[in-house]
């Protein structure tokens, strides 16, 4: 009565037990499903949502230093998870610090009299600068930027460049701290929309690359030799640089960046702006949002070096935020339609966390999802990452279909997502000593090759992997089992597992003819 074994998947025929993926995949060239390690996902974090303390509106900006998170947006208040708005709150205005491992806000509350829109701690860990439309700091004036320790969140006294609008963007390098924003001028120096102050007193640098239109993103190169600006720019110093450019840390000077040419330039029905940039290596990746029609919302890598392009996606949805993790690249957008690159087509709903390889930028596998309830209808607008974990912060209410305001984390705690539970297999018995069972796949949040068992009674009679994707329809596996005596009544049910996790379906039963 031993088996003899035929499985039949829709639309492809498989030796049934060979662990052969039915289905095109849409998986990382390189670190993906191949590399799965036994913590049950396949990028580096899991897609399970960690709690974190929430606030009443949204996060527009993310940084670390050590085990502190910083959080600013137009928030005023927080809140621990799960609970409604106004349950257990506390007074955080516009800018909060949390403990990176518990989710859990800080003493540390400065009072800020308006929005933040920006974040960065000095690389000693040290200091923390803020940015925004705020003009008073702990009830001393501060013009849209702030230096405060990150021991005591006392604002330090001597530090008070007079930004005279929005600061965007900040980063610090050595003893320099970068600015981008709206503004124009620093001080009774005039600096459009980037300018350069010094670390230790404030003072204006003559660092002026003087761009024509808002600032949104600053990154350095490893080595701090060149700074990355991105926004609705179309010229630095007079010169032509739409959105896109490589700067000079020293005189402002823009180099020859080839990669920015993959942003078209701004038309009557489209305006594609540099929304973030992060570098990791040699690469810098750049994220990418456009309003109209014909824009481009995807993301591009580039040679940190040369500026030439490496590789871009052409991802539907306005991309505003990326972080690299590893192998990884994960993306907060409002993306509907990846079909251009092998992914999700539109009118799949809106998926605003992914992954993408760092390699050759095709999807991963990872599908938590937020909403877009806030002010913007964006959903996520900022993340930062401690190397293992990361924090994202948006204009959302709901992560993974659970209340969450605001603010999340993500991390790599062994375990992942669970498959979904298979359902019962539809089984019949037409032909004489023989059962036909088929089975349909189920959705991983962050796997999309799952192995799937099919056991008669409790003997296993069959493996396969399968690729799975949330926004398509379940590939259906058929199988038929031979060489059964007849008149008995068999069970059967299917085990699938993510290489950790395994999930048991609910038992089908059959008289065999």
């Amino acid at each position: 009565m031993k088996k003899a074994v035929l499985a039949v998947v829709t639309a492809a025929t498989v030796v049934a037990a060979a662990l052969v993926p039915s289905g095109r995949p849409v998986v990382a060239a390189t670190g993906g499903q191949a590399s799965r390690t036994p913590t049950g996902f396949a990028s580096a974090l899991s897609a399970v949502k960690q709690a974190t303390w929430q606030t009443n509106a949204s996060v527009n900006a993310l940084a670390v230093t050590g085990n502190t998170v910083f959080a600013g947006g137009l928030f005023t208040r927080v809140r621990p998870p799960g609970n409604a708005a106004g349950q257990g709150d506390a007074a955080r205005k516009y800018f909060a610090a949390f403990n990176r491992t518990t989710g859990v806000p800080t003493r540390f509350a400065p009072k800020v009299n308006g929005p933040v829109w920006s974040i960065a701690t000095s690389p000693d860990g040290k200091w923390v600068a803020i940015g925004g439309d705020f003009t008073v700091v702990n009830g001393v004036s501060r013009q849209h930027v702030a230096l405060l320790s990150v021991a005591t969140g006392n604002l330090v006294d001597a530090w008070a460049p007079a930004v005279n609008y929005r600061v965007a963007a900040l980063r610090i390098s050595g003893n320099t701290v970068y600015l981008g924003g709206s503004f124009g001028r620093v001080g009774k120096l005039t600096r459009n929309r980037l300018a350069a102050v010094s670390l230790s007193t404030g003072a204006v640098l003559p660092w002026n690359p003087d761009a024509d239109d808002d600032v949104h993103a600053i990154e350095l190169n490893q080595d701090g030799t060149r700074v990355f600006v991105g926004g609705g720019f179309t010229t630095l110093k007079g010169q032509e640089h739409h959105a896109l450019a490589m700067v000079n840390t020293t005189t402002g000077d823009a180099f020859s960046m080839p990669a920015a040419a993959a942003i078209p330039e701004e038309t009557p029905d489209c305006d594609s702006r540099v929304k973030d940039i992060e570098v990791q290596g040699n690469k810098v990746f750049v994220a990418n949002a456009g309003a109209g029609i014909g824009c481009y919302d995807g993301v591009l890598a580039a040679d940190a070096s040369t500026g030439k392009l490496l590789w871009q996606n052409h991802c539907l949805g306005a991309t505003e935020a990326i972080k690299a993790i590893g192998n990884w690249l994960y993306k907060g957008s409002h993306a509907h339609d990846c079909s251009a690159d092998g992914g999700f087509g539109d009118k799949t709903g809106m998926h605003h966390l992914l992954v993408e390889s760092t390699v050759d930028g095709k999807l991963g596998s990872w599908f938590p999802n937020t909403d877009a309830g806030g002010e913007t209808l964006v959903g996520p607008l900022a993340f930062v990452s401690g190397g293992n974990d990361l924090w994202a912060g948006g204009d959302f209410t709901e992560v993974n279909g659970v209340p969450q305001q605001g603010l999340t984390r993500f991390t790599n705690g062994p375990g992942g997502a669970l498959p979904a539970v298979p359902g019962a297999p539809t089984v019949s018995s037409s032909r004489a000593n023989k059962v036909t069972v088929s089975f349909a796949t189920v959705v991983d949040t962050d796997n999309t090759v799952l192995t799937y068992a099919l056991y008669r009674g409790e003997t296993r009679i069959g493996t396969w992997s399968r690729y799975s994707y949330p926004w398509t329809n379940p590939t259906v596996t058929t199988f038929t089992d031979s060489g059964l005596s007849s008149r008995q009544t068999l069970a059967y049910h299917v085990e699938v597992t993510d290489g950790r996790n395994v999930r048991k379906g609910k038992t089908a039963a059959v008289k065999v003819r």
